[in-house]
Order: C-alpha cells, then structure tokens, then sequence
C-alpha cells in the first residue's frame, strides 16, 4: 500500500473533533467530520443543498489532489450525498475543507457535529501536454457516444 505525507491543520472551529481516519486497514477514504456548532446542527430539507465545514484544512504534497466522495451508509440510509461528487481539492488550496451536501431523500436530515458526512481519498495525478491534430486515429467504437456499446 502506498503512503504519503499530509499536513493538517485544525480550524478553531474544528479543535474538539478528532482528525479524519480511516474506518479499516483497507479503506480508501479517510472519513470527515462535521464541524457545525453542537447548538445548531445544520438541516437539510428534500431537494436543498448545504455547504458543511469540516474545521480543518490540509497542504498536499505536490503531484496529489484530494477527491470528496460520499459515503455510501448517508446516501442509502438518507439520500444524503455529495453534490459535486467527486469534490476535488488540488494540492495548493489551502483554505478549510468543506462538503456541498445535497438531500436526495424524501425527509429533512440534521447534519450534527462529528457526524461522519464524506471521505477523502489522496489520489496521484497527471498533467495533460495537449497537442492539437488535424485528425485522431479511427477505433472500431469510432464517435459512438451515450449508451453506444450496449449499456
């Protein structure tokens, strides 16, 4: 398995709260937690979205980015998900990490504090060097778009 290196720092906000971890040995996704306040945990109503701190941010090595995924027990339970799934972080934002949640479900959910609301999962990446053509090689799929290869 590999590893990397990456600083975190606690927010104010966030200092009470445990820091992400992963839930087993195996697991891709380091979860994160709600920072709102105790007092007034944010709802969020059928159809309506909320932009959620985690009270933390993070430096990541270059050559890294930092995907916000859903987690899976939220989304079936409550239809709770991540709205812009995969939410991405790229290695030279330094501000706090925040998840833009979004209702599915047909019930209101309260998102309280240290509720396990996302995971993080560090991945590698790759710059493009884009070089224009004035024509690209021919595949036995050619230009076929949605639904073309049967699914």
């Amino acid at each position: 398995m590999n590893t990397t290196d990456v600083r975190i720092m606690r927010l104010a906000h966030g200092n009470d709260l445990p820091l992400p971890s992963y839930q087993s040995a195996l697991a891709a996704g380091l979860d994160l937690l709600a920072a709102v306040p105790t007092e007034a945990p944010t709802t969020i109503a059928p159809g309506c979205r909320a932009l959620v701190p985690t009270g933390i941010a993070i430096a990541l090595p270059a050559g890294t980015e930092a995907q916000v995924r859903p987690r899976s027990g939220l989304a079936a339970r409550h239809g709770l998900t991540v709205l812009n799934a995969p939410g991405t972080i790229d290695a030279d934002y330094r501000g706090e990490i925040q998840v833009l949640l979004v209702n599915l479900g047909g019930e209101s959910v309260n998102v309280t504090r240290g509720m396990r609301i996302a995971q993080l999962v560090i991945a590698p990446v790759t710059h493009a060097r884009l070089r224009e053509v004035a024509s690209l090689d021919e595949t036995p799929r050619g230009s076929g778009g949605f639904g073309s290869t049967g699914g």
